[in-house]
């Protein structure tokens, strides 16, 4: 009676905030082993943090990364597989998604998928093939073949792009098998390899995936082997490590994997994701040196959090927990960047989370 009461409660509570609140949509990337069948669409209401409506968006196999274009009307994905492709996707009235292209990714893998400001250029990273491939764009939202691919492979060691990210004209690239962060400038259309390492790094950190601040002066790198964050400050001759912190509890001593990271929108605070520990590290930033400190580490109520996002207001912070099969939801704090558990919902193999 006890439990009835308070599931009752809980959705009184949602549905009066949700009067209130604005909903929008949340998209979910998944793997397609086991149950899900593909991109899965919800509501998230701003104003209570409840998440609702889960719809099958499109039927399509391991969605595993997903992007908008910048107009909102389109929506990329990489589709993990042997040989690697990945897809363009209209985006319905009713929130449904409309395939537009599948084109190959060149290379095995396709692990990240990103879009530059002007929506013209897509970045691919494949990471089984350690390849990166640019695709045009087309005014319809669909995809062109690919104009560039990047082959970071050498005869000593194999390499494993993981995320690449435009800023301005630059791409950086995250290779996790080669243990650097690429710099390419784009000149005349096409981008140039302007540095292959932006740092020099330590034994085998492993980098995976990372962030530029609004501004391009700083880039926070998380590392998936070396369970740490790389702070890199941008100077007149490129760019120096200014600090270097690790994402896990002193005590803990098991098997980890680093995997997402993301900035607060007002830039004082860093997350990250550690699968094994299953926790969310949160940094403050000091928004002048750019340095991080390690305010809090708290369990991701789920196993194995690939990937999460914040939603668009900055107030709730979601994980996407894969081998549990669930999201779940936490409050910020604004003022102090620390999480608060707040719930969470099954849905199947989510590794992906798109606002």
């Amino acid at each position: 009676m006890t439990i009835l009461k308070s599931a009752i409660s809980l959705l009184a509570f949602f549905t009066f905030f949700n009067t209130f609140g604005q909903d929008v949509p949340l998209y979910v990337g998944t793997y397609t082993g086991g149950e899900s069948q593909g991109i899965y669409r919800l509501n998230f209401n701003t104003k209570s943090g409840a998440l609702s409506d889960l719809k099958l968006a499109m039927a399509i196999d391991n969605p595993s990364f997903i992007t908008y274009a910048p107009n909102g009307n389109y929506l990329y994905s990489t589709n993990g597989s042997h040989t690697g492709f990945i897809s363009s996707y209209k985006i319905n009235k009713d929130g449904s998604l409309l395939l537009l292209t599948r084109v190959s990714s060149k290379g095995k893998g396709p692990c990240h998928i990103s879009i530059n400001e002007t929506g013209t250029k897509v970045a691919v990273s494949n990471y089984v093939g350690g390849t990166v491939a640019i695709f045009p764009v087309n005014e319809d939202g669909s995809l062109s073949e690919a104009s560039q691919v990047f082959n970071h492979n050498s005869t000593e060691r194999a390499a494993h792009a993981h995320s690449a990210i435009f800023y301005k004209d630059e791409l950086y690239v995250a290779d996790l098998g080669r243990n650097a962060l690429y710099q390419y400038k784009l000149k005349q259309d096409a981008y140039i390899l302007k540095s292959e390492a932006l740092i020099k790094t330590k034994g085998n950190p492993g980098p995976r995936h990372f962030k530029l601040t609004k501004d391009g002066k700083f880039i926070y790198l998380i590392n998936e082997y070396g369970a740490t964050i790389t702070s890199m400050k941008r100077t007149k001759k490129g760019f120096k490590q200014i600090d270097e912190d690790n994402t896990l509890e002193p005590d803990f001593k098991a098997f980890n994997k680093c995997a997402d990271l993301h900035l607060s929108k007002d830039e004082r605070f860093v997350y990250g994701s550690n699968r094994g520990e299953n926790t969310i590290a949160v940094f403050k930033r000091n928004t002048k040196n750019g340095k991080l400190d390690k305010i809090q580490s708290i369990s991701v109520h789920g196993d194995w959090p690939r990937n999460f996002t914040l939603d668009p207001t900055g107030n709730f912070l979601l994980v996407a927990n894969k081998n549990s099969e669930n999201i779940s939801v936490f409050t910020i704090n604004t003022s102090t960047g620390k999480l608060k558990f707040s719930y969470d919902i099954k849905v199947p193999e989510p590794v992906c989370l798109l606002f």
